[in-house]
């Protein structure tokens, strides 16, 4: 999720309750082969502590995606990622990630130059929606019947639908009957409406797939992934803390300004929210512009009393 997944985030996930795998944001291909490809290369950073990282890309010029995909083959990645189901309009209306659907041509060029690049050692998979406007299963065929994917992760949506419905899983079971009659070597991956593990396992048995996803449900849980999450039960204080350390190791990862400040606070409700003081406190965080003033209204949410030391 762009602005989210960061290495920091990822690391703050990592102590709570580590996945299997971690995705980083998506990384435009055409902006990291550019001039502007310093302003990028934050959000490809890493760190010894998350584990297995994919790098998520997007873009439109194939060419693009395979220098990035070779550039991350040296750069400790454990795979690559197409983001081919990015619903939102500033995106799709440039004709990438989710507008490839209607666009097979330009998908099967790029999906061939990331395979090229990554030859049989590198892990490539696609992230997709069950359709453009409407549901077409064509395009799930389309892309397993190209035989080259390690994996393939269903949002169980299409484009238009944004997230404004309930995610269809019958339809990603359906998808996973496609996989094993066009590619069944290909592990399918469920996505939408997942907000913890035990769902998510229960989602995987009751459709035959090989794992779930899991995105927005990080916004309500750090500790999402877990077999049995503490967070509920956590006081004010420990969740503060934790939001302490997360703008702390922000602080300590990003210099001279390489990430917007405003990132942070959507993060807000998933620290500060639950607790008596918590609407208040989230609306003076929002009129913070550095992250040492949003350290500092924490700290001082404390000595008024309203909670304990961050």
């Amino acid at each position: 999720m762009d602005d989210v997944t960061d290495t920091v985030f990822r690391q703050v996930v990592a102590d709570c309750a580590r996945p299997d795998l971690f995705f980083t944001e998506f990384v435009n291909v055409d902006g990291l082969q550019s001039p502007g490809r310093q302003h990028l290369l934050p959000k490809l950073r890493l760190s010894d502590k998350e584990g297995p990282v994919i790098a998520q890309l997007w873009g439109l010029k194939p060419e693009n995606f395979y220098k990035t995909t070779k550039e991350l083959m040296e750069m400790g990645y454990a795979g690559v990622d197409l983001n081919m189901g990015c619903p939102v309009k500033t995106v799709t209306k440039n004709g990438a990630c989710a507008a490839l659907i209607n666009n097979r041509g330009l998908a099967g060029e790029i999906i061939d130059a990331t395979v090229e690049a990554a030859g049989q050692h590198f892990p490539f998979s696609i992230k997709t929606r069950v359709g453009f406007t409407t549901v077409d299963m064509s395009w799930i065929e389309f892309l397993l019947d190209k035989k080259i994917l390690n994996m393939l992760s269903i949002h169980g949506r299409t484009a238009k639908q944004m997230s404004k419905v309930p995610a269809d899983w019958d339809l990603i079971g359906r998808a996973r009957e496609l996989r094993d009659s066009l590619s069944p070597s290909t592990l399918v991956v469920g996505n939408g409406d997942v907000m913890n593990r035990k769902q998510g396992e229960g989602l995987a048995e009751k459709y035959q797939l090989d794992g779930i996803m899991i995105g927005r449900g990080v916004f309500h849980d750090p500790f999402a992934f877990a077999q049995n999450s503490p967070w509920a039960d956590w006081p004010k204080e420990q969740k503060l803390e934790l939001f302490a350390k997360h703008i702390r190791l922000y602080i300590e990862t990003y210099k001279d300004h390489e990430r917007r400040f405003e990132a942070l606070r959507k993060f807000c409700k998933l620290y500060i929210n639950g607790f008596e003081g918590a609407s208040e406190l989230r609306a003076e965080f929002m009129e913070t512009k550095t992250p040492r003033q949003a350290l500092a209204v924490l700290g001082q949410f404390k000595i008024s009393g309203k909670a304990a030391s961050v």
